[in-house]
This record gives structure tokens, sequence and C-alpha cells, in this order.
């Protein structure tokens, strides 16, 4: 029994901490390196992690920790129905493709369909992403309702970059132009090197439960791309939106 419980710890760490080695578990998980060791072969051998960029000394998740709570959540459903429309997106757009969820007080990052292009952006899956700073986030918040995003004003905004917005009212008004324009931008506020558009899918009840954006790096992101991309990305979150069933007059 003592061997599952170390496995599922280590498991939950290296979610946490990925990519990580050995020795960082053990210290984190206070256990012997010997039995952070054998947990990992484990989890390894059953397909639950990976050696990181082929180096068996840090060790990252692998998509099978995501399948199973797509499960869990219901999100397999929405995958399913949402990548054929991201497939095409991509291909109009040929750049990286992100599908995102809801997940407590960031959103995080559920598929990924990666641009042809050399110079792109790559974030794993099972990356969380904050509400105030990133296309997929803001896309999902402007589409809440208004004490939901007091609520997440009142948890405060973190500053990531330079560019990040964390005025209280400068964010309302931004959330409101995106209601406006029907999609998000973020132009670096997360992290300098990543841009991107996104727009909210709804539910058959109308509410935000997920967005998809069009991902590229900052010097990619024009004032006419984040235009051309945004139109795209807003058409195809409300064919998505179509798809689970939400109509735009109900």
């Amino acid at each position: 029994m003592q061997s599952v419980l170390n496995a599922l710890r280590v498991l939950e760490e290296v979610a946490a901490r990925q990519p990580v080695g050995v020795a960082d578990l053990a210290r984190a998980l206070d256990l012997p390196k010997s039995s952070a060791q054998r947990a990992l072969r484990t989890l390894d051998a059953a397909g639950w992690i990976r050696p990181a960029g082929g180096e068996v000394t840090r060790w990252v998740l692998t998509t099978k920790a995501l399948q199973v709570g797509r499960r869990a959540t219901g999100e397999l459903s929405l995958r399913d129905v949402a990548v054929p429309f991201m497939e095409e997106l991509r291909r109009r757009t040929d750049e990286t493709v992100h599908l995102t969820v809801p997940d407590g007080d960031k959103v995080v990052l559920i598929e990924r369909l990666e641009t042809s292009k050399a110079v792109r952006i790559i974030l794993a899956l099972g990356t969380h992403l904050p509400f105030h700073a990133s296309a997929n986030g803001k896309a999902l918040l402007a589409a809440s309702a208004p004490e939901v995003v007091e609520r997440r004003l009142a948890a405060g905004l973190e500053e990531f970059t330079a560019a990040t917005v964390v005025d209280h009212d400068a964010v309302r008004a931004e959330l409101a132009l995106i209601r406006e324009r029907g999609y998000a931008t973020n132009g670096g506020e997360w992290r300098d090197d990543v841009s991107a558009v996104a727009a909210p899918v709804l539910g058959e009840a109308g509410t935000p439960i997920a967005s998809i954006s069009v991902n590229m790096p900052t010097s990619r992101m024009t004032p006419e791309s984040a235009v051309a991309h945004g139109t795209l990305v807003s058409e195809t979150a409300r064919q998505v939106s179509a798809a689970l069933g939400h109509s735009r007059q109900g």
C-alpha cells in the first residue's frame, strides 16, 4: 500500500514541478531517494510520465494523466467536438491553436495543434494560464457573469511582465471591448515572447466552458494579424459552441 501511495504522491509532485529530477522529488516529498526512484520507474512503465526531452534524469507527465482528467470532467467530449474546427483554424492561420478550460483560479491547456513554422510557441498540455494576463483567460472572463469578474479582481492580479494590466478599471474596460468585438488579445502580458488572440466557447446554457486561441511569438503579432486571427478564432469558437448545443438566440 505504501508503494502505491508513494507513486501517487510522486505523480502529483511531477505534475506540479515538471520537469523535475529524482533528487528534487525526494527532498520535496521527504522520501528516500531510492523510494522516489522506484516510484518514477513504476509511473514510467505504466505510461504516466516520460523523460523530459529524452533526458532520463528529469521527468514530465504524459498525456495519459490529462486523458483520465478529461474523462472525469467531461472534457473528452469537448475535445472531440472542438478539434475538427481547431484543425481548420490552424490550416487557415498556420499558427499554433490552443484549447483551454477553467481550472480554479486559472485556465488549463488541454489541447494543442502546432504550426508548421519553425519559430513557434510551445506550451505543455496541462500548463496553467492566468485569467487576466492571457487571451484564453480574458476571453473566458469577458463571457462570465459580472460577479465572477469582480471575484477574480478581488483575488488580486499578479504582474507577470511590463505589459500585464493589473488596474481593475482598465481590466473592466478591456473586458467590455472583448465582448464588443468578440475576441481577446494578449500582447506579451504573461510572457514577453507569447502573444495570442482567443474567443470563448459557450455551453448549452450560454455559460463559458472553454476558450480557443491562436498563439504566436510576440514578434509575429501585428495589429493586422490580431484582427485577422481574432475574426477567425471568434468564428471558430461560435462553431464549436453551436456544435455543443449553444443557441445564440437562446
